[in-house]
């Protein structure tokens, strides 16, 4: 069972992001152009449709924006806590806190709910890959930045992410009634389509380019990758049992925030002078590791 889970919702991610790792290291590719078409077209549009094409609830919704909240709340708090009883200097405090908080929600995690739990699960997983996304651009810089950044800034980078744009949209548009008119969602749909493979194929090309582990940090690259792919996937089931989610959303809220470390992680401590080495062993470490616990958890939440 466990051969049939891994070869059908894991292994194709691996492969896809695998012709991305394979591009990067012969063609090299410009990764800064092909990861802002994703952040400013394809995904906005995934959102978009994902949102508007899907009976997600005004309720189910504000369930899903509480658990992403929480679970990234109990493991910041978690990792700080660890931080504090291994007596790390504020940058590596700060690399251990945005490291076990910030999962990879958009390019490995819905496409892992698409294929594990269907269409539906990916409208879930949209909502905690756009709430998480908006808590990297916040809470993520103030942490990266060790409490240098004004409040205001960091708080201003929420309207710098156009996938909050399409979700105030597409809630507006599912409140009023309104329609799309088809040939302008026939265009979206279609671009949205594109997200998901444009986004494996980026997460080959962000690890193709990553840096040598550094041996001094891999005690703590593995915690917090522990961290990242044990310890979140029991706050997220308890949670999810907290807030009363069933069926398909707390299939794909729980698998969501299973997923390894986000390569985000890495922009932020290269920007703010953290630890980037330490953050982009653990992105690798945790991503190579993920099939080790992701595919059980896909068994059990099946």
């Amino acid at each position: 069972m466990y051969w049939d889970i891994f070869a059908n919702n894991i292994l194709p991610i691996f492969l896809a992001a695998g012709a991305g790792f394979a591009a990067g290291r012969t063609l090299r590719p410009d990764l800064k152009t092909a990861s802002r078409l994703t952040f400013y077209i394809f995904s906005p549009c995934l959102v978009f449709t994902s949102i508007t094409h899907n009976a997600l609830s005004t309720a189910e919704f504000g369930h899903l924006a509480l658990f992403t909240l929480g679970v990234l709340g109990v493991m910041a708090l978690t990792a700080y806590v660890a931080g504090l009883a291994l007596r790390l200097e504020r940058r590596l405090l700060a690399g251990l806190v945005i490291a076990a908080v910030f999962v990879n929600g958009g390019n490995y995690g819905i496409a892992a709910n698409q294929f594990a739990f269907g269409e539906e699960a990916v409208a879930r997983a949209v909502v905690y890959y756009v709430f998480s996304t908006l808590a990297v651009y916040t809470f993520g810089v103030i942490v990266a930045s060790l409490g240098h950044k004004p409040m205001r800034q960091a708080l201003a980078q929420i309207f710098t992410v156009p996938a909050a744009y399409a979700l105030l949209i597409a809630g507006v548009i599912r409140l009023t009634g309104l329609s799309v008119p088809p040939l302008l969602d026939r265009a979206i749909t279609l671009l949205g389509q594109a997200a998901i493979p444009v986004m494996l194929v980026i997460l080959g090309l962000q690890i193709a380019e990553a840096r040598p582990w550094p041996r001094a940090r891999l005690g703590l690259i593995g915690l917090a990758s522990f961290l990242q792919l044990v310890i979140a996937p029991l706050v997220g089931l308890g949670l999810a049992s907290l807030i009363g989610l069933t069926g398909v959303t707390r299939q794909a809220a729980v698998l969501e925030a299973a997923m390894p470390t986000a390569v985000i992680t890495t922009i932020l401590a290269v920007e703010y002078d953290l630890d980037a080495a330490f953050v982009t062993g653990t992105v690798v470490l945790s991503t190579l590791l993920s099939p080790l616990t992701l595919t059980p958890l896909i068994a059990y939440l099946q």
